[in-house]
């Protein structure tokens, strides 16, 4: 069959390059929210999926180019789209199984390998269809390096397409497995309609090809779904608490972020929340206050303030509105509506006025890590600035055994807010990866004052006592150098 083929009509060979690429790199921006409620949301795993998916672009343009050699094209062609079609199908139950629904905090299958045995197969069978037209489509020699280059620039705008169309308009409209599936139905049917009018591929081809089919259908069907709703952000669950009756704690991806007492806004579960709530009864001003929170969750610091501080006037700035929205659904919101600022941290409060909040809460988080332009030096002068005259900043954190961010985020607060306390928890205390809490202001703090709260309440913990020995050497974070993914990394 080899040198027999008919050339694709112009069109539909362009069609098959762009549409092919355009799949894979869908795919690719799908699978950070696929992969997120098994590995988190951080840098490590964007390397993971885009280091996967070029090594599968590499892979299957060498195979696909080697097969298009030794097989017909009008044959191969139909069985890549439908093969790959299936495969990407079936991403979504190796990612549920291999990461394991092992809960908040769980881990199954590391970053690379997860996304290597979901996408890498998928990447490669349809990065293997290009060179495949390619080959059909050359006649002439003299005409080799237009046909190749006008197709490889369609390809390469396919791929610009897909990148473009997943990340501002799909994610938004449908969720992730939804997309996923769509797209691998489309790829199968693609491959199925060229199958039936070519009529070169072979029944038991098609059968094998369709079996697979069959078992990626049935894998996305059975396997169940990690989370309640897939937002463009994150996975999110709503789970119960099984001693509290009235207690729910809201999961983000594969942490847990927040935890709500239906019948007592005031109950503070979480150590860090107590934290939080114990700096702003000793350090901010008595009585009603101007709050704005960076990172709303389930929005529990709100929440106790609306109970206890009623008057206070609070904005809360959050990225995600279908998490704003199951929120509403599922605990109430603390806060009007329009006093919830939807979009990013920074973004938002750049655009609040000098001078506007007593107390500014840090307390935003892609999965384990405060999201890097959140953490520098530039975003601080920010918050300075929008802080009142002996306002405080109070921010949560998470570190391992190093504390390498922690000591170089409070470092980086320190630039703007000379005056500094660091709360460390138990787990951090003993060696573990935990939470902390870093206050700060440009006038003098009463953390003798903040501890003592810790201590009536019985919670454990050390505050830092020499906080200047503790920020010795430590790394300043700024919007040019700010490895927090890194420094958490390493502390673990």
């Amino acid at each position: 069959m080899r040198g027999t083929s008919r050339q694709l009509p112009d069109w539909f060979a362009i069609a098959l390059v762009t549409g092919t690429s355009a799949a894979v790199l869908v795919l690719e921006i799908l699978a950070g929210r696929v992969l997120a409620p098994y590995v988190g949301v951080n840098l490590e795993t964007y390397t993971a999926i885009i280091g996967t998916i070029l090594a599968g672009i590499a892979l299957g343009a060498r195979l696909g180019g080697a097969a298009a050699d030794r097989h017909d094209p009008r044959r191969l062609i139909p069985l890549l789209l439908v093969v790959g079609g299936a495969l990407a199908m079936s991403s979504i139950p190796i990612v549920r199984v291999l990461g394991g629904s092992t809960g908040a905090g769980g881990r199954g299958a590391p970053s690379v390998l997860l996304a290597a045995a979901a996408f890498l197969p998928s990447a490669a069978v349809l990065s293997a269809v290009p060179p495949a037209v390619i080959k059909l489509q050359l006649r002439d020699l003299e005409e080799t390096g237009h046909v190749v280059g006008r197709l490889s620039a369609w390809s390469t705008a396919g791929a610009i397409a897909g990148t473009f169309i997943a990340g501002f308009v799909l994610v938004a409209y449908a969720a992730v497995s939804t997309l996923i599936v769509s797209v691998g139905v489309a790829l199968v049917a693609a491959g199925a309609l060229m199958a039936a009018l070519s009529r070169r591929t072979a029944p038991r081809e098609l059968l094998a090809a369709g079996g697979l089919v069959a078992v990626a259908v049935g894998g996305v069907a059975l396997v169940e779904q990690p989370c309640d709703v897939q937002s463009g952000y994150y996975c999110i669950s709503i789970t119960t608490d099984p001693d509290r009756a009235d207690g729910r704690v809201l999961e983000l991806d594969d942490l847990r972020h927040s935890y709500v007492a239906l019948d007592d806004p005031a109950h503070l579960e979480f150590w860090y929340v107590r934290r939080i709530v114990g700096a702003i009864e000793t350090l901010a001003p008595a009585g009603d206050v101007d709050v704005i929170a960076l990172g709303g969750g389930a929005m529990t610091v709100p929440r106790y303030l609306a109970t206890t501080r009623p008057g206070s006037r609070q904005i809360v700035l959050e990225i995600d509105p279908d998490l704003v929205d199951v929120v509403e659904d599922e605990f109430g919101l603390p806060v009007a509506r329009d006093r919830i600022i939807v979009g990013d941290g920074r973004v938002g409060l750049r655009a609040l006025p000098d001078d506007s909040a007593d107390v500014i809460v840090g307390d935003a988080f892609g999965s384990r890590a405060v999201p890097w332009h959140l953490a520098t030096e530039e975003f601080m002068a920010d918050i300075e600035r929008v802080l009142r005259p002996g306002g405080i900043y109070v921010a949560n954190m998470i570190d391992g055994p190093g504390e390498s961010f922690l000591r170089a985020e409070t470092a980086t607060i320190r630039t703007s807010m000379p005056f500094v306390g660091v709360m460390r928890s138990p787990d951090l205390v003993g060696g573990f990866v935990g939470n902390a809490v870093a206050v700060a202001s440009t006038e003098p703090l009463d953390l003798a004052a903040w501890d003592a709260e810790r201590r009536r309440g019985t919670d454990a913990g050390a505050l830092v006592d020499d906080v200047d020995a503790y920020l010795d050497g430590a790394l300043v974070l700024t919007d040019d150098f700010a490895p927090v993914d890194q420094l958490i990394a390493g502390a673990r």
